[in-house]
C-alpha cells in the first residue's frame, strides 16, 4: 500500500480535525510540523504526544524530509504561498477552503498545479453528508422532472469575535462558498450568471455586511436562489441550509438534519386547479465517511487511483467565482457574468 507523507502547515485548532483522521489512516504518516509560531506547533505535538520534526517554514520543512504531500491549515491569506510552496516542491496538496481570497490568484494555482501535475484539493465538507448526497442523487434521478429551482435559507446568529466580525463581507466571504457549493451538487450544475444584494441589518454585531440575498442562473437552465443572514437571532436554520428543490413533476424539501422529502404529482388523481401530490422515499444510503473525513477520503483515493478529486482546485474555482462574482454584483449594483 503506497505510504502518504505528510506536512501539516498551520497547527490551530482547525488542524485537530485533520489530525484525529490521520491517526486513523494506516497509510499517512506525518513527518513535520509547520506553523509560524512554533510553540503552537510544540504544543501540538505536546498535546498528542509526538515527536514530529516543528518547522516555521514549509520550504526547509520539505527539502529536510521526504514530503510528497502537504495539508494546508492555515488561515486564508497564506493559502497562496503556502500551495505554490508545496506544489513546486514537488508536493500535492490538501487544503482548507478557501482556495484564496480572490480569483487571479486562484487561477495561479490552478496553473501551478497543472503544471507540475501535482494536485490541489480543496476542503468542502458539507458535500460529503448521507442526506446531500440523497437529495443530489434524487435530483439527478429525474423523480421531480427537470429542475426548474433550487432554493436554500441560511440564518444563523453567530457570534464568533475575531477576524470574521470585521471583514467586510463575512457572511460571503466565509461561509456562502458552503452554501453555493452545495448547490452546484444538487443541482449538478455551474452558475452562469449571478445578481447580489448585500447588507447588514439592525442589530448587527459585524462591521461588515453579514446578510445577502443572491440569484444564480445556472448551466442547465435552472435558477438558484440564496437567503442568508449570520446575525439573524431565533429560529436558526442548520448550518447545512434549508433547501428547496421544485422540478417539473414535485418538490424536495432538506432542512439540513433530517432526511430530504419528496411530493410529486399523483397522477392516479384527477388533475384540478391544485394537482394532488403524493410522498414518495429518498433513500439516503450513501455509506462513506461523512463531514471533513469524507472529503479527506476522496481527496487520498483520487491520488491512489490517480484521477483528480470531486473538490479539485479546477473544480472548487467554479464554487469560488460564485462567491467573488456575488461580492461583485453587490458592490456595482449589476447582474455579473460568471
Amino acid at each position: 500500500m503506497l505510504e502518504h507523507k505528510i506536512i501539516v502547515a498551520g497547527c490551530g485548532g482547525m488542524s485537530n480535525t485533520w489530525l484525529d483522521y490521520l491517526e486513523k489512516r494506516d497509510n499517512a504518516k506525518i513527518v513535520a510540523l509547520v506553523d509560524l509560531y512554533v510553540e503552537t506547533a510544540q504544543a501540538m505535538n505536546e498535546k498528542r504526544n509526538w515527536n514530529v520534526p516543528i518547522f516555521s517554514d514549509l520550504s526547509q520543512a520539505i527539502k529536510e524530509t521526504d514530503a510528497d504531500l502537504v495539508f494546508d491549515i492555515t488561515i486564508p491569506s497564506s493559502h497562496k504561498q503556502i500551495v505554490t510552496t508545496a506544489l513546486e516542491a514537488g508536493c500535492h496538496v490538501f487544503g482548507e477552503k478557501p482556495m484564496t481570497e480572490n480569483m487571479e490568484d486562484a487561477r495561479e494555482l490552478i496553473r501551478i498545479s497543472e503544471k507540475t501535475g501535482k494536485q490541489y484539493s480543496v476542503m468542502q465538507n458539507r458535500r460529503y453528508l448521507k442526506q446531500i448526497r440523497g437529495f443530489s442523487d434524487f435530483v439527478k434521478g429525474g423523480s421531480i422532472g427537470k429542475l426548474g429551482s433550487l432554493y436554500a435559507d441560511f440564518f444563523i446568529g453567530a457570534h464568533f469575535g475575531g477576524f470574521r466580525d470585521v471583514m467586510d463581507s463575512p457572511l460571503i466571504l466565509d461561509m456562502a462558498i458552503h452554501t453555493f457549493d452545495q448547490a452546484r451538487l444538487i443541482s449538478g450544475a455551474d452558475p452562469v450568471s449571478v445578481y447580489c444584494h448585500e447588507f447588514n441589518p439592525e442589530g448587527s454585531w459585524y462591521k461588515g455586511n453579514a446578510s445577502a440575498i443572491c440569484i444564480f442562473e445556472m448551466s442547465n437552465g435552472s435558477v438558484f436562489s440564496y437567503r442568508g443572514s449570520w446575525c439573524s437571532e431565533g429560529f436558526n436554520t442548520s448550518w447545512e441550509s434549508n433547501w428547496r428543490a421544485i422540478g417539473e413533476k414535485g418538490t424536495i424539501l432538506w432542512d439540513g438534519v433530517t432526511p430530504p422529502i419528496c411530493e410529486v404529482i399523483d397522477e392516479s388523481k384527477e388533475k384540478g386547479f391544485i394537482h394532488s401530490t403524493k410522498k414518495i422515499p429518498i433513500p439516503c444510503d450513501w455509506s462513506h465517511q461523512e463531514g471533513h473525513w469524507g472529503c479527506i477520503d476522496e481527496m487520498f483515493s483520487a491520488i491512489e487511483e490517480k484521477r483528480l478529486a470531486e473538490t479539485d482546485c479546477r473544480d472548487n474555482i467554479k464554487s469560488m467565482a460564485m462567491v467573488f462574482g456575488a461580492i461583485e454584483s453587490a458592490k456595482t449594483g449589476q447582474k455579473v457574468m460568471l
